[in-house]
């Protein structure tokens, strides 16, 4: 087996696409109507594009125990996943100067560097570098 989709909730699937093609970088792979104005739409990794794909899933529009568990994330400060990053403290000077608010700093950990930004589309994402 192996990982092929992994899901991130949003409340806007264009908003989303914006923020994540248009600040962080990702690539549309596919961009498909499903009907009632949802889509299915995946990104994926400029410098993996034959890897994962990353769904903007509106799920929270449509199932309550999604958007219940995403508010409750965003309200404790909780990450609803993380991405890999080679340089943090870059990362996280590019994103500032593209409008990105963070609610971590670049921070070290042990092993690694992490921070933390607002997606825009209801959710904490952490990039975390290696050490």
């Amino acid at each position: 087996m192996k990982v092929t989709l992994i899901s991130i909730p949003v409340r806007d699937q264009e908003k989303a696409l914006r923020f994540y093609t248009e600040k962080l970088g990702f690539i549309k792979k596919k961009d498909l109507p499903l009907g009632g104005g949802n889509r299915w739409l995946t990104l994926v990794s400029p410098e993996w594009q034959d890897g994962p794909e990353l769904v903007l899933e509106p799920a929270p529009n449509h199932f309550e125990p999604s958007k219940v568990y995403q508010d409750a994330l965003m309200e404790a400060g909780y990450p609803y996943t993380q991405f890999d990053s080679e340089n943090v403290e870059a990362d996280y000077k590019r994103l500032k100067e593209l409008g990105v608010e963070f609610s971590m700093k670049p921070t070290e950990m042990g092993t690694v560097k992490v921070a933390v930004f607002n997606d825009t589309c209801g959710n904490n994402i952490q990039i975390v570098e290696t050490l």
